[in-house]
């Protein structure tokens, strides 16, 4: 007579999730919200009045790197919030 193909181990059970509920801080919003509009900003100066600000005006093409790097810690910042 064949023997019986019963498990000998207990069935796998996943542990418990946590019952907290992560919250972002506070300045996360809007910081993250904050550092979009200054780079969008930032790039629509240099593209519409780039004569007006002097800072703008020096800086020439590296406007657009800054500008979108405040969009991408911007983007950066929305990964953490909650």
């Amino acid at each position: 007579m064949p023997k019986s193909k019963t498990r000998k181990k207990a069935v796998y059970t996943p542990p418990q999730k946590s019952q907290q509920v992560k919250v972002s801080p506070r300045w996360l919003a809007p910081t993250m919200v904050a550092s979009w509009i200054i780079g969008i900003l930032w790039i629509a100066t240099y593209y519409v009045a780039p004569q007006q600000a002097p800072l703008i005006k020096d800086l020439q093409a590296w406007n657009l790197l800054i500008g979108f790097v405040f969009i991408i810690f911007g983007v950066v910042l929305s990964t953490r919030w909650r």
